[in-house]
């Protein structure tokens, strides 16, 4: 099996130079953003061309902030190059004053493939900015986990826009990121200078198994590569009063609270014979997050075949078996006054709050908006 490079694994061949060199660059990265041979993009750069500034987004470009820890500016110590946050209180972009210390923008970290995970909207903004501002844009393409080809779920729906939800994707969208930055430009009419390096060597119903790459986690709660596939359903547990397996070892891969009965769960789950998927009675206690340190029931899901599992309708029908079991299940309330549930902008609709709604109602409305998302993407597809 040849391994699949991704966008800054073919910056060596220099057959990118002309668009790189002789240019104040600013990088948007993550600890995600490696060669195959672990050399860091920043480095790269730095050592390469003119890394002029960094561009932090959630968790640091290091890595080295928690999980929605807001990011100060600061200089990074190995490089000496001074690092911006697109993760302040105020604001997620990229200011005039930022944007005047470079001649163009480069973005690389691995997506998960997920519309909840929030680095493609640190992306969209960058984009955005870079636009208004007649600033390039580069995305050193990486390829999506999840393949190019699988799309599950609802479509984000006006009015429920949030940084888990900043575009009308499905929740498993099969795009990369240069691919969903392309669309966007298109669909938003922005006419960024945009150019996308592409992979060499993916082709679209590649898993991340089929690469030949290792896998770097892209932030603390994703550790591993069936846990970023599962992630489209389970995350859906951050909007209620289950812990999602924060603060354990195997998060978004382990769902409970007290009131739960593992073991029934465990059967019921099992009786629906769901693809590609088993689920085990789990017990444990969360060290951070929601039920710190108190015991919680529930299950461990087991994928069992990447190929035919489909996680988000997994993570709908836990959810609505739940609800309809234990009266202590609820859905969390709005973290500040007058905005919406989390529930609802991670869902992008009100869908899962409404008590008439039939789960079967419900999956068969998401198949048909899924369809449609996927019919109308192939049009921004670069491989």
């Amino acid at each position: 099996m040849a391994t699949v490079l991704n966008g800054v694994d073919t910056l060596a061949s220099g057959k990118y130079d002309g668009l790189l060199q002789g240019k104040r660059l600013g990088l948007i990265t993550a600890p995600t953003g490696l060669t195959l041979g672990f050399e860091s993009t920043i480095q790269l750069l730095h050592d390469r061309y003119h890394l002029a500034a960094l561009f932090s987004p959630e968790h640091g470009v290091r890595g080295d902030q928690a999980a929605g820890g807001l990011v100060d500016s600061y200089i990074d110590e190995r490089t000496g190059v001074p690092v911006y946050s697109l993760y302040r209180k105020d604001s997620k972009r990229l200011t005039p004053d930022m944007l005047d210390q470079v001649d163009a923008v480069v973005y690389d970290i691995q997506d998960v493939g997920v519309r909840y995970y929030t680095f493609i909207y640190t992306m969209l903004y960058a984009l955005e900015d870079c636009a208004k501002a007649g600033k390039p844009f580069v995305v050193l393409d990486r390829i999506n986990p999840l393949d190019g080809v699988t799309v599950e779920g609802n479509v984000l729906k006006d009015g429920y826009r949030s940084f888990v939800g900043g575009y009308p994707l499905c929740v498993r969208y099969g795009l990369t990121a240069g691919e969903v930055a392309t669309m966007a430009n298109a669909q938003q009419g922005w006419g960024a200078d945009l150019h996308v390096v592409r992979c060499e060597g993916w082709e679209r119903d590649m898993l991340f198994p089929d690469t030949g790459r290792l896998w770097i986690h892209p932030s603390l709660g994703i550790p591993r590569f069936e846990t970023a596939l599962l992630y489209g359903g389970t995350c859906l547990f951050e909007g209620t009063n289950l812990s999602e397996g924060r603060g354990t070892t195997f998060p978004f891969e382990m769902i409970g609270a007290p009131f739960i009965d593992a073991e029934r769960l465990s059967d019921e789950m099992n009786g629906l014979g769901l693809p590609g998927v088993r689920f085990r009675p789990a017990h444990f206690k969360p060290s951070f997050s929601k039920h710190r340190d108190e015991l919680c029931r529930g299950v461990q899901l087991h994928v069992t075949d990447v190929r035919a599992v489909r996680p988000l309708e997994t993570g709908v029908t836990l959810l609505h078996t739940i609800k309809r079991n234990y009266e202590a299940f609820a859905f969390l309330p709005p973290l500040r006054e007058g905005s919406r549930p989390f529930i609802d902008l991670l869902g992008g609709d009100s869908v899962y709050r409404d008590e008439d709604l039939e789960l079967t109602e419900l999956l068969a409305r998401f198949r048909e908006e899924s369809a449609a998302f996927a019919a109308m993407k192939a049009e921004f597809h670069l491989y």
